[in-house]
């Protein structure tokens, strides 16, 4: 698995707010004119110029720079300490952003010691949660915990919003020790004080980190969810560092769902920002994610080169966060080159960087790649050892993916010494966990959220249009008579009502995307659910009673038939078209574990020799629910001689399947209990044949007739199925 970094460059700015922010461009315009008003060489200058300087941080370094230099120099002239620490600590702060974390370190340490000389707490406190972020940055994260409670205490103490800074720093470095559950609560303590304060920055930060949590969960739709919230907000503070991240993290969700090109669109976008404002971390981070695009390409040249620069950035910058994600990547590379002695040099230094930063993530997937390269070395003693770690600590820490990752290497290591016991065990465990994180409906969900996005930014910017002409028309009524400002009015309401109309228009569109999105998981849940509990409970139980009386071959044998017919339906289930040779698997297969206990029935399954079976695919579990439901009706008071015949015929470009039983007739079986669940059968499968004879333009049709008509005994049930022939 390649894993990138994602929970690290929305620390470099969390949290150095110190009040909420509005509106950053009117806040600094707001600014501007009351330094200009202001030209007293006092405290009110120089807090000013602070407020200014800490404005641009974020969007512009150098403007900040400038403002600093400015207000220090004034400080110090005057003898203002508090302003003065001020001044330092948000000198700090820009060096902290260009990685430069030992000269952070000392700006901070400057300012808290003039912040104590003068027993200002919350100058102190902020200090302290800036220490614990640079810190955390540097990778060493019990050293970040200790400042970040440090900062808790005194901001508790004193009250404030200030509280949820530390919060935040607090709940992402439980994240990256693997505590999800003290992550998740810290962060929404932090979301839930940024609310109430109406801090829209702390709460983008709050919903990033939150999705940053969910994304290292395996939670991929949650996590996508949060992030476009705090870049939508973000967009709209106009934070470029913000702005940055979360876009870095949506390229990383759109990565794992295996849409590269949207990635690589994303990560792009970030690393153009990351090297405008200077943000090294972020560009090494980036760098990092392009190069696993380029590994998932096949292109390890390029993603080696992407690896080696950002490994480089790292050691110049002397952060050790990253270093160990960057080096699983790489030591993925060589192990895909078979250069096993490069992948394990890096694959160790990974595990040990992980150890010295204890993140437990990135030192589980070292421990995989271990066993994968041992593995690959048939070494099965070391790489068994390896793939036991990666267990443990991903089911401790509930590392999905990592989980994932270590059944399937369990699965091969086990099958190579030949311990099928445990190979099937845990082949089993990584089939649940695959489908787990990889289902269509995760995919359903974050399309969902994409028509969600969208919305929700054009009824902004109808807002938005909405507000400015309010605003115009209240200006220009001020000059006017009365008879103009009722004219004015109208226009107005005019406008409103355009808006409001255009708002419902588009609310109505997306309303009926919506229900195109329902149609589709709908047809999937009926096709998901033609195999009855009825027929699993029952071959379980048979199973049961096999074992029971230690009848192992067979039982082995009856497993071996259960579970590949519930693999291939699963299959079978998530594709539009299956080809006609696994259909007929499916059927052979059901019709010998129905028949594998007592041989209740005779059965057969034929194929017209006109029928070239591999190239023909149609809809699956079109023929299953009519054979399964002459086994459950047809035979009733019928001990002996039961007759199933499945047939497929071809004539004048026509695929039909029949489906006959000698048992009491479809009229005789109208007159029975228990006929819901045919007709549910048969309801399914007729709605689905006519949207499938529209889609395929293709006839299709179901008919069941009683065979007396015919002179003879039973039901007919005749198909005509759409189909498609695959030229080679």
């Amino acid at each position: 698995m390649k894993i990138a970094n994602a929970f690290f460059v929305f620390l470099m700015l969390n949290l150095w707010i110190q009040s909420p922010v509005f509106g950053q461009g009117v806040k600094i315009d707001s600014l501007k004119i009351e330094l200009q008003n202001h030209k007293e060489k006092d405290t009110t200058r120089v807090n000013l110029l602070n407020e200014l300087a800490f404005s641009y941080f974020s969007k512009d370094i150098l403007k900040s720079l400038e403002y600093l230099e400015e207000s220090n120099a004034l400080a110090e002239v005057i003898q203002f300490k508090k302003g003065k620490a001020r001044s330092i600590y948000i000198k700090g702060i820009t060096e902290a952003i260009q990685s430069n974390y030992e000269q952070a370190l000392l700006h901070y340490s400057e300012a808290l010691q003039l912040y104590e000389n003068i027993d200002f707490k919350k100058g102190i406190a902020d200090c302290y949660n800036a220490m614990g972020i640079t810190f955390k940055n540097k990778g060493e994260l019990r050293k970040a915990v200790s400042y970040y409670e440090k900062s808790i205490i005194i901001k508790e103490e004193i009250g404030g919003d200030d509280l949820s800074a530390s919060l935040l720093n607090l709940g992402a470095s439980y994240d990256v020790l693997g505590d999800f559950d003290k992550a998740i609560s810290y962060l929404k303590k932090a979301l839930s004080i940024a609310k109430a304060n109406k801090n829209e920055q702390r709460v983008a930060y709050s919903l990033n980190n939150l999705g940053t949590v969910y994304l290292n969960q395996g939670n991929y739709p949650l996590a996508l969810e949060h992030f476009k919230e705090s870049l939508y907000i973000d967009e709209k503070l106009g934070d470029s560092l913000g702005i940055a991240n979360h876009l870095a993290n949506i390229g990383r969700v759109y990565k794992t769902q295996k849409h590269y090109d949207k990635a690589m669109k994303y990560y792009e976008k970030a690393l153009e920002m990351d090297k405008r404002i200077d943000n090294k971390r972020g560009i090494a981070s980036t760098l990092n994610d392009i190069g696993i695009i380029h590994e998932e390409d096949g292109d390890y040249t390029r993603a080696l080169d992407h690896y080696v620069d950002a490994l480089r950035i790292c050691k110049e910058v002397g952060t050790k966060t990253e270093t160990p994600y960057i080096l699983i990547n790489t030591g993925e590379v060589y192990l895909a080159l078979n250069d096993y002695s490069a992948a394990n040099k890096y694959f160790t230094y990974a595990k040990n960087v992980s150890i010295e930063i204890e993140n437990k993530q990135t030192l589980c997937e070292a421990y995989i790649g271990l066993a994968r390269t041992y593995a690959n070395q048939k070494d099965y003693k070391y790489a068994l050892g390896n793939a036991l770690k990666a267990k443990e600590i991903s089911k401790t820490s509930g590392f999905l993916n990592c989980q994932k990752d270590a059944s399937e290497i369990l699965s091969k290591i086990y099958k190579a010494k030949g311990n099928y016991k445990d190979a099937l065990e845990s082949h089993q465990q990584f089939k649940i966990l695959n489908d787990s994180l990889f289902n269509k409906e995760n995919v359903q969900k974050i399309t969902q959220l994409e028509y969600e996005y969208k919305y929700k930014q054009q009824l902004d910017s109808a807002s938005i249009r909405e507000l400015k002409l309010t605003k115009t028309v209240q200006t220009t009524s001020q000059d006017l008579e009365k008879s103009q400002r009722n004219y004015l009015w109208a226009i107005i309401g005019v406008l409103l009502v355009s808006i409001l109309l255009g708002a419902i228009i588009f609310y109505q569109k997306y309303r009926n995307i919506k229900a195109k999105n329902e149609n589709i998981v709908t047809e999937q849940r009926l096709l998901r659910s033609q195999m009855t509990p009825h027929f699993i409970f029952n071959s379980l139980s048979v199973l049961q009673g096999m074992i029971l009386n230690k009848e192992d071959k067979k039982s082995i044998f009856y497993l071996s038939k259960f579970s590949k017919l519930l693999r291939i339906t699963l299959e079978n289930s998530r594709d539009k078209m299956v080809s006609l040779s696994q259909e007929l698997k499916a059927i052979q297969n059901y019709l010998t574990l129905q028949n594998l206990e007592n041989e209740a029935y005779q059965y057969t399954v034929l194929v017209e020799d006109t029928i070239d079976v591999p190239i023909f695919e149609i809809p699956p579990m079109l023929i299953q629910p009519f054979v399964e439901n002459a086994i459950e009706h047809a035979f009733i008071n019928q001990s002996e001689n039961r007759k199933i015949d499945v047939r497929l015929t071809y004539s004048n470009k026509q695929l039909i399947c029949t489906i006959t039983d000698n048992g009491i007739g479809v009229d005789a079986q109208k007159e029975t209990k228990n006929q819901h669940k045919k007709s549910l059968a048969t309801t399914i499968t007729s709605e689905r044949l006519k949207m499938l004879s529209k889609e395929f333009n293709m006839k299709s049709s179901i008919t069941i007739e009683d065979r007396k008509q015919y002179n003879k005994q039973g039901t007919m049930v005749t198909l005509v199925i759409p189909h498609k022939i695959i030229v080679a």
